[in-house]
């Protein structure tokens, strides 16, 4: 997803779908709360944990993962208030993500923040496991 709002409109930087527990929330509550505030569809039904971060001194991501065929042209976030320009006590009402897309792995790596990269090379390794613990036949 890429955020909205003017100061992220001209920059080429991607997010994953995170945002902040609320007092007495269960953190996977939270992970689909957000999910469906930023894409408006629902998690999907089936996550599993993925991994924690210390992003930065005062930070501390957990993120989850699931499948769920979504089409990036019907999604859309909830909007929220910022001041604009700072300072001016002027406030503007902005979606918080204003454009949806599919990357591979390789690009994501290119255009997400890079405290996020350790998420996608958790998930990335998830995948690989998955696939070699494919038992399957034919």
């Amino acid at each position: 997803m890429h955020p909205g709002g003017p100061y992220w409109k001209c920059k080429n930087f991607w997010t994953i779908s995170k945002g902040e527990m609320k007092s007495n929330e269960k953190i996977i509550d939270t992970a689909s709360r957000e999910f469906k505030e930023e894409t408006s569809f629902d998690a999907p039904t089936s996550i599993k944990f993925l991994g924690t971060y210390k992003v930065n001194n005062k930070k501390l991501v957990t993120m989850f993962y699931g499948l769920k065929d979504i089409d990036t042209n019907k999604c859309f976030s909830n909007t929220f208030q910022m001041e604009f320009p700072k300072h001016s006590n002027k406030f503007i009402t902005v979606h918080e993500m204003d454009s949806y897309k599919w990357f591979n792995i390789k690009d994501a790596k290119k255009v997400i923040m890079k405290s996020q990269i350790y998420f996608l090379n958790k998930l990335e390794e998830k995948v690989k496991d998955s696939d070699t613990n494919d038992n399957t036949s034919c």
